[in-house]
């Protein structure tokens, strides 16, 4: 059976808005039982999720854990170093592997852009993309987008992305999930990391911070991913810092309160101040509760579940 998102989520480009708000609105229920601590649900149960991290995951694979848990579902780790793929097993040869073994889901992370649909088109079972290469990740869009939904409604909303958009593949499913809800959205940084063409998919391009926190309410803040960069794209952290960190100083002139976020892990001192990163504007711890909802209703949905079963689901949990 054929889901409300169809087969597979790999990205928000393929979503529409209804699927969208679909998404975060399942995750309402689920994040109030994640809220109230309620260990398990039983929606899932009697179903089988791979998690496939071809790359190192700290927050994401631990979300999805959660997630799958709390949905009652059975739960196997594959890590790629410990794995037949730091033997030379090839993709294709893992998703036959899968297959055979009756999965019903897999969450992949990898870091080629495409591996999660290469993976879908070969396997029967659902395909969650956790990341891949410089390309998407839905969840953590979704779950951004849940976020500042839970503090403002996103149409007419002024969104920032400011940092190594280049490289970031939160950016881009930020981008295209904020856009389909109605937001403005905008960009901000060095210009040896921001994409070219950036502006052909209709966001605007700030060059100064300070021009960037004068016109947003939202600041989603991305780190800098160092190990992305083969050569010297900014001329060193602390001038990064001085030019275009988040402080707390900037902020206090902006004409607006903000809402500030960021996907993590955090270079605290790089790409915001740590009185960003703690003070009142910060929405970054509520970016991971929702993680889990999130992730719990795009797995749910998948698995052909219905939003108001959902519901019910929450009222019944018990712990």
């Amino acid at each position: 059976m054929t889901s409300a998102l169809g087969k597979d989520l790999l990205g928000l480009e393929g979503l529409s808005a209804d699927q969208i708000r679909l998404i975060l609105d399942t995750a309402e229920p689920f994040k109030e039982i994640s809220e109230r601590a309620i260990k398990k649900v039983p929606v899932l149960r009697g179903k089988t999720i791979v998690n496939l991290f071809f790359e190192a995951s700290t927050r994401t694979r631990i979300s999805f854990e959660f997630a799958e848990k709390r949905l009652s579902a059975d739960t196997v780790n594959v890590a790629a170093g410990g794995s037949s793929v730091s033997k030379g097993e090839t993709l294709v040869d893992t998703a036959r592997n899968l297959e055979a073994m009756r999965i019903d889901m897999v969450v992949i992370r990898h870091n080629a852009s495409g591996a999660p649909h290469f993976l879908a088109e070969r396997i029967e079972s659902n395909v969650i993309n956790a990341g891949d290469g410089k390309h998407e990740h839905p969840t953590q869009g979704l779950l951004d987008l849940l976020t500042i939904r839970d503090h403002r409604p996103i149409a007419g909303t002024k969104v920032c992305i400011v940092g190594d958009v280049l490289h970031s593949r939160v950016a881009r499913s930020d981008i295209w999930g904020l856009l389909k809800l109605g937001a403005q959205v905008a960009v901000c940084g060095p210009q040896s990391l921001l994409p070219l063409g950036i502006r052909d998919l209709g966001v605007e391009v700030f060059r100064r911070v300070e021009d960037a926190i004068a016109w947003a309410d939202v600041l989603n803040v991305l780190r800098l991913q160092l190990e992305r960069m083969q050569t010297g794209y900014i001329p060193s952290l602390r001038e990064y810092y001085r030019v275009f960190g988040v402080t707390l100083e900037r902020l206090e002139k902006a004409p607006r309160d903000l809402l500030i976020l960021h996907p993590g892990p955090m270079n605290r001192g790089v790409e915001i101040d740590s009185r960003v990163a703690d003070g009142p504007h910060s929405v970054i711890l509520n970016q991971v509760t929702n993680g889990v909802a999130v992730r719990m209703a795009a797995l749910y949905l998948l698995a052909g579940g219905k939003p108001e079963l959902a519901e019910a689901a929450k009222g019944g949990a018990g712990r």
